[in-house]
């Protein structure tokens, strides 16, 4: 595949995306920090023995609307075109974070919604413009039902989880396969600090799972797979219940 990957800097993503070299797909990255990109790019260069260089990198920043066209221009001259893009990035903090930082909230709304769907647009159009590809886009089971603890951040991630269900109605006749991938608890540095459940997902195991439903097409892929089980079953729950429980 030749893949532009937005977010393969950390965790995740950067297993995702080290998975993918390592099997022989050409990337580009894409990032808000260049120097971290960098450093990413030498990494994959490194485990898939190519030459400096190879991984091609430029400056994206979810925030920045005007950066995209510019960087997705970028990858399409290097790779000569691409047939993936896959969206790790996103903003994460706590509930209470967010309700005492008006700024940080409306940062972290607008990277994971809005800034998100505009990138994915236009990677859509470039995509179709080429006759279909694959666009792989991380969400969360946050966003599966309003819950105390992400109220915010949840409702980012349910906006985007619809988008891309929308996606998948409207264009995969035309060749746009979308995968919503929805992690639950997974020890990264974004959830450092926090009491991991029981069943609490690593950055590797998540990368294998999501690579196969990429290769597969699968439109929704809940990972570690438990979490579809326990989302089941939140989303039924009445909302007199909802409100006394803390989860």
């Amino acid at each position: 595949m030749r893949v532009v990957f937005l977010g393969a800097t950390k965790g995740m993503g950067r297993a995702l995306a080290r998975r993918m070299a390592e099997r022989g797909d050409r990337l580009f990255l894409l990032g808000r920090s260049i120097d971290d990109v960098e450093r990413s790019a030498r990494d994959l260069e490194a485990r898939a023995g190519t030459e400096a260089g190879s991984v091609g990198t430029a400056h994206c920043d979810l925030l920045v609307k005007e950066s995209f066209a510019t960087a997705l221009a970028a990858a399409e001259a290097q790779l000569g075109g691409f047939d993936t893009v896959v969206v790790t990035a996103g903003l994460f903090a706590s509930q209470k974070e967010l309700e005492e930082d008006e700024p940080r909230s409306a940062d972290l709304l607008a990277a994971n919604f809005t800034g998100t769907v505009l990138f994915c647009e236009e990677a859509r159009r470039r995509l179709l413009a080429a006759g279909g590809g694959t666009l792989c886009v991380f969400s969360s089971v946050a966003g599966e039902r309003g819950r105390k603890p992400v109220v915010l951040y949840g409702a980012s991630k349910a906006g985007l989880s619809a988008y891309l269900e929308g996606l998948d109605h409207k264009f995969r006749s035309a060749g746009l396969i979308t995968v919503c991938v929805k992690p639950g608890f997974v020890k990264t540095g974004m959830t450092a600090g926090l009491d991991p459940p029981p069943f609490a997902g690593e950055p590797e195991g998540v990368a294998k799972q999501v690579l196969k439903a990429i290769d597969k097409g699968r439109p929704v892929v809940y990972t570690p797979p438990m979490w579809q089980w326990v989302m089941l079953v939140i989303r039924w729950l009445p909302r007199a219940v909802m409100r006394r429980i803390s989860f």
